[in-house]
């Protein structure tokens, strides 16, 4: 899928509004001339600016490249389930993970995207489990990042 460049023009000005409107409320360190609010208040600007040279870009190449175009993807039904099951399994992360637990849950996922992708059931469900550890112990143990643990609260590591 290919947008015309005005309309990540709009998203990139809408985020930069946002974070810009956000940052208002920080609050002003007494002696500084700087303030928490200055680097995401530069970065917003920033895609401000960027958002308006591409909507300006978006609209001189309007006859050229049409607002929205789809690819051949979009046709393959093996394709739309994959683009599915990927959207579902974020969903899925969002509503599980607290109660599975981020061990179960990035195994289900992993193991739906897998087997939706062709790989063997076997080595699908191997390397989720694998990769679900791996990424468990990386940022839980090494980056000291709280995932939840959920059904396993009570296992030790």
């Amino acid at each position: 899928m290919k947008l015309n460049d005005a309309v990540f023009g709009v998203l990139l000005l809408l985020l930069g509004a946002a974070v810009l409107a956000a940052i208002q409320g920080y609050p002003k360190i007494p002696g500084q001339p700087v303030g928490p609010a200055l680097f995401p208040g530069l970065i917003a600007a920033g895609l401000c600016i960027c958002g308006v040279l591409l909507v300006a870009k978006g609209l001189r190449h309007r006859a050229e490249q049409h607002w929205l175009v789809w690819d051949d993807w979009v046709r393959s039904p093996r394709h739309v389930l994959a683009f599915v099951v990927l959207i579902g399994s974020i969903l899925f992360y969002i509503l599980a993970a607290d109660k599975l637990g981020f061990l179960l849950t990035a195994a289900i996922i992993l193991a739906a995207l897998f087997l939706v992708l062709r790989v063997r059931p076997l080595g699908a469900i191997t390397i989720a489990i694998v990769a679900s550890l791996l990424v468990h112990f990386a940022f839980y143990k090494l980056l000291r990042v709280p995932l939840p643990w959920g059904m396993l609260q009570g296992v030790a590591w």
